[in-house]
């Protein structure tokens, strides 16, 4: 396993995160496949057995079930793990029972830290912007958390790139605890964070954990056949849950297929591995219902894409020029090539 530094902290994480949505008990959401707590049990120790150190996971998963039993699959193995975890949804009924307030991230960490079983969490993450508090209440908040001991390092999830840039400098302003982790959607399906929000983190010292790394399943290859497509999926056809373009998504397939076959590999390792050689990346989350799925994904950090096979995954995957990048591109590229190698 390798281990890289998160963002501009002393933390260091292994590349693969374990996201542990799926531990659910019998309360599991009706779209994620359930995992009881001996399933949960053996999956967490066959991960940390194989240099797994990293376990994301959040309040609003299973309505905290999440939590708990991630605790309990822990147990004495706790203070060896990096757990990271998100707040921000609603919890509770009330006016006050969802967002970003003071009142609000100090209920959620307090019940996370029960939930989980520990009296600190590594990362404590906002898991989506509320546009509603003051990012200044916010971020004075998760600072107070960090001086209490509670929590050590804090991130975020799903910013635009123009809010993130706030938030750091809010909290340079303060002289508060700066972010050191974005926990973001991106695929060879879905490269849109390519358009700001990479650049953004990596001048920033922000490290990028990626969600969704297989867009839902798609890039795991069991749903090459629309003929033969898995029972009781949670993805009825091509493009639920996260869109993409269909006919773009055939050829990126075919070659991310095809470097499989070369490698001996599975597809969702190619797509993995793909993303783990990215700039800015720190780790991938992946989740995983069985032994065997689990390790598959785990032995992406042991083997890498050479530069041809990524120059191929990059060519077929190559989102859209947008307004300013095409401009750049055409008018300053020789100044633009210059600064991405300094």
């Amino acid at each position: 396993m390798n281990y890289r530094k998160l963002g501009n902290s002393g933390l260091f994480v292994s590349e693969i995160c374990f996201g542990v949505m799926s531990f659910t008990g019998s309360r599991g959401w009706t779209h994620i496949a359930k995992t009881n707590q001996k399933e949960a049990d053996e999956l967490t120790g066959v991960a940390i057995d194989n240099g797994v150190n990293f376990f994301d996971t959040a309040d609003v998963y299973s309505n905290g079930v999440s939590e708990i039993m991630l605790g309990k699959a822990l147990g004495k193995k706790r203070k060896d793990v990096v757990i990271a975890t998100k707040f921000g949804f609603r919890m509770e009924n009330g006016p006050n029972g969802d967002g970003l307030s003071r009142k609000r991230i100090i209920e959620a960490c307090n019940a996370s830290l029960k939930k989980l079983g520990t009296d600190y969490i590594d990362l404590y993450q906002i898991h989506s912007n509320d546009f509603i508090t003051p990012m200044e209440e916010s971020i004075s908040t998760l600072n107070l958390l960090v001086k209490q001991g509670k929590v050590r390092y804090i991130g975020f999830s799903n910013y635009y790139a123009w809010q993130i840039m706030k938030m750091q400098a809010i909290a340079d302003k303060n002289n508060c605890e700066k972010f050191v982790s974005n926990q973001a959607y991106y695929s060879l399906l879905g490269r849109d964070l390519e358009y700001e929000q990479i650049d953004v983190c990596v001048d920033q010292g922000i490290g990028i954990i990626i969600w969704g790394p297989l867009h839902g399943g798609f890039l795991s290859g069991k749903y090459r056949d629309e003929k033969r497509w898995p029972k009781n999926s949670r993805i009825k056809k091509v493009g639920d849950l996260r869109p993409f373009e269909r006919e773009k998504g055939k050829k990126i397939f075919a070659v991310a297929d095809q470097i499989a076959r070369d490698r001996k590999v599975s597809i969702a390792q190619v797509s993995l591995n793909y993303l783990l050689r990215k700039k800015g990346v720190t780790a991938v989350i992946i989740g995983a219902t069985n032994k065997k799925q689990l390790l598959e994904n785990i032995n992406t950090s042991n083997w890498q894409l050479n530069n041809d096979e990524m120059k191929l995954l990059n060519s077929v995957s190559e989102p859209q020029k947008i307004y300013p990048q095409w401009y750049f591109e055409i008018y300053r590229k020789t100044q633009l090539e210059k600064g991405q190698h300094q």
